[in-house]
């Protein structure tokens, strides 16, 4: 039996199929071309020497280029379709195979920052890589034709030896006040025989330059002032500034409000000039000293305060913190020993622990004069007292009974005040009495602390100013803040911190609490 023939209309859609099934085809193949495309053209890619990079020096003769590449320097073609305005020296570029110069790389931003020590009349600058080495270095990238100061803060590349760019040394004017502390020595209580010993020292040689060199005396390049914290050293430091500038004026006959305002008080805290990073701390002292210089080379008094200086400048090899202080205390050395032909720039050094900074420092022709500032005597404590509790504070009681009242009760020597029990090397005891560790912060904050009570009985509806007994409440509260803070795990240290000198000690046993159990059960008992 034959089969049947198709009808015209089953014909007519199995052409169609077979038309669509052909577009898919076509579409697939397409498709597939497209991928095999791709994979041949990421095939050569894979198969093409890899770019090699290079630092543009600068042309080359016959419009070629002139390039540092893997520490060779070679002299290569340019492609010409690069745009040749935008080749800079110090710009990294893209080597061909066939070691063209064919693309510019992304602006590189890192790199090696370091200090300018003087540029050379050609634009080369001279820069500190470390403590103890230089480099000549040009100046490519933006800096070519610009003026750089010493002391300025550089990029380099050092393989290529080309200086890319300048850096905002921000971090220096963290670290420094400029401006002269509006705080004269009449401010200052209880320490007129160390003001009276700074004076000599820094106004002196200062302010009569020409008799001094008369009679062949070189002024002191620096003073360190030391002792127990909270005593007065900061105040007095930025007091000498003040003081400087207004004498300065007044022998020039210059306006005090000019002086004042082109004066430098560069205030350092030791512990914020730390840096992790190796040579920052060495550049920010360098940074410090070059903007002493340019203010003093117009003439103004500069003082540069070192706060601290025990956490920065320790001695060397000591091994009580790293390696640091091997490079830091070379490089303050240096600068101090760089100020001896600038007849403006004075160098004043605090701290606690002067037994920890490096002796190099502190010998004669650097920090050469040494002023102890003492704890404060019952005269002292009570001018301190007087400049707090002054005339403008509304008083209950006289103000001289106020303070009879408070020298009286910080001074006192018995049981309720006794402090710490020391138990010495050589088997002898010594106890210390609140009295020992006055300064001058402690001072204030009792004044503080009996304004504060006055202030809250005034507005609970009480009476107003400040009475005897909040004077007393005021003292027994500091002395009760205070009470746990002798270390007994390193008594020597704490010892020294807090300015005690004598016989090692070895136990510190603290006796505040026992007072108070002692004076707790005699009144049980009645």
């Amino acid at each position: 039996m034959s089969e049947p023939m198709l009808t015209y209309r089953q014909m007519r859609d199995a052409i169609a199929d077979y038309a669509a099934r052909n577009d898919k085809l076509t579409e697939a193949l397409r498709a597939a071309r497209e991928q095999i495309l791709e994979l041949r053209a990421e095939m050569d890619k894979l198969s093409e020497a890899p770019n090699t990079f290079a630092i543009y020096l600068g042309p080359g003769e016959d419009d070629t280029a002139l390039v540092l590449a893997n520490g060779r320097k070679m002299r290569l073609r340019i492609d010409p379709e690069l745009e040749r305005a935008e080749l800079r020296p110090g710009r990294e570029v893209m080597l061909s195979e066939s070691l063209v110069v064919v693309a510019l790389s992304p602006q590189s931003r890192t790199g090696q920052v370091v200090s300018v020590v003087e540029q050379l009349p050609d634009g080369r600058l001279i820069v500190q890589l470390a403590a103890d080495e230089q480099r000549l270095v040009e100046a490519g990238g933006g800096l070519a034709g610009l003026s750089i100061n010493a002391g300025d803060s550089v990029l380099v590349d050092v393989k290529s030896a080309l200086a890319l760019e300048l850096v905002a040394a921000s971090e220096v004017s963290d670290l420094v006040l400029e401006k002269v502390p509006e705080l004269s020595y009449d401010q200052i209580g209880g320490l007129g025989e160390q003001i009276d010993a700074i004076r000599d020292a820094v106004e002196l040689p200062f302010l009569h330059q020409d008799v001094f060199r008369e009679y062949g005396l070189r002024p002191p390049k620096g003073v360190l002032l030391y002792g127990p914290p909270g005593c007065g050293k900061t105040m007095i430091a930025k007091a000498v500034a003040h003081e400087l500038a207004v004498r300065t004026a007044q022998r020039q006959g210059r306006d005090v409000s000019e002086v004042l305002a082109s004066a430098s008080f560069l205030n350092v805290k030791g512990p914020e000039l730390l840096n992790k990073f190796v040579g920052e701390s060495e550049r920010a002292i360098r940074k410090v000293f070059a903007s002493a210089r340019e203010h003093a080379d117009a003439g103004n008094p500069v003082i540069i305060f070192f706060d601290e200086m025990e956490a920065l400048f320790r001695t060397r090899g000591s091994g009580l913190s790293s390696d640091m202080e091997t490079t830091v205390v070379p490089q303050l050395l240096a600068e101090i020993d760089g100020v001896e032909s600038l007849d403006n720039v004075i160098v004043i050094g605090a701290s606690n622990r002067e037994d920890m900074i490096d002796p190099a420092i502190l010998r004669p022709g650097r920090l050469d004069v040494k002023i102890r500032v003492e704890r404060p005597d019952r005269r002292g404590a009570r001018e301190i007292l007087a400049l707090y509790l002054d005339a403008s504070t509304p008083l209950r009681d006289p103000r001289e009974e106020l303070l009879d009242l408070l020298v009286e009760e910080i001074f006192r020597e018995d049981e309720a005040s006794a402090y710490v029990e020391l138990l010495l090397s050589d088997g002898s005891s010594e106890t210390l009495y609140y009295r020992h560790f006055v300064s001058g912060a402690m001072l204030r904050n009792v004044v503080d602390r009996a304004k504060k009570l006055a202030v809250k009985e005034l507005l609970a509806g009480g009476e107003g100013g400040v009475s005897c007994a909040h004077a007393l409440a005021a003292v027994r509260a500091e002395f009760r803040e205070n009470e746990d803070l002798p270390s007994a795990a390193h008594p020597d240290e704490w010892a020294r911190v807090s300015g005690r000198r004598g016989l090692r000690i070895k136990e510190i046993r603290p006796l505040r609490g026992l007072a108070e159990r002692s004076q707790q059960v005699s009144e049980d008992e009645s």
